[in-house]
């Protein structure tokens, strides 16, 4: 052995691949949004517009009652003012006009098929009775009535017949009579 030592040998550690530190991904962005918010959406905007229809829908009903009603509020104020003979045939002709929005043969009906239409709306048999006195009415000369209570009838009815959901179906009405 001669003098020569030949250096230690290390244990030779392959490199292998190098790594890179853990890196988070990226945060997630605002859009587009999971699939539970696009239904939340979807339920909010769907509320709104059944909001906006039931509101437009109730304004357009209390424009028509109020209208209606109004129209009435002249008639009388017009037979105060000038005695008017035509008064009765006006408050007739109002009770068709507005009969004849739920039922269309109502400006031709007589007798027992304008009861009929009539007590779809649900007032008590006097007033009814006073809107049925009032076909006849009309035909007599002015002064020979209770204008106030037939206005009061006419209003009672009109105040609940300009709302649809107030009539009763022909059906049922047919049935209540039969019984």
């Amino acid at each position: 052995m001669t003098g020569s030592t030949a250096p230690p040998v290390s244990p030779v550690v392959s490199p292998g691949p190098s790594l890179r530190d853990i890196h988070l991904p990226a945060e997630p962005s605002w859009w587009p949004p999971a699939p539970g918010w696009w239904l939340l959406a979807v339920l909010v905007l769907g509320l709104l517009a059944f909001v906006a229809w039931a509101w437009h829908r109730h304004r357009h009903a209390y424009a028509r009652r109020q209208h209606v009603l109004d129209e009435l509020d002249r008639l009388v104020a017009r037979q105060r003012q000038d005695g008017s003979p035509a008064f009765l045939r006006d408050l007739h002709q109002l009770l068709r006009r507005v009969a004849r929005e739920h039922d269309a043969h109502a400006t031709l009906q007589r007798g027992e098929a304008w009861r009929r239409t009539l007590a779809r709306v649900p007032v008590d048999a006097a007033t009814l009775d006073r809107l049925l006195a009032l076909d006849r009415l009309i035909y007599l000369p002015p002064g020979e009535c209770d204008d106030e209570a037939i206005v009061a009838a006419v209003r009672n009815w009109l105040r609940l017949a300009v709302k649809p959901s107030n009539w009763a179906s022909v059906t049922s009405v047919g049935e209540a009579s039969n019984a």
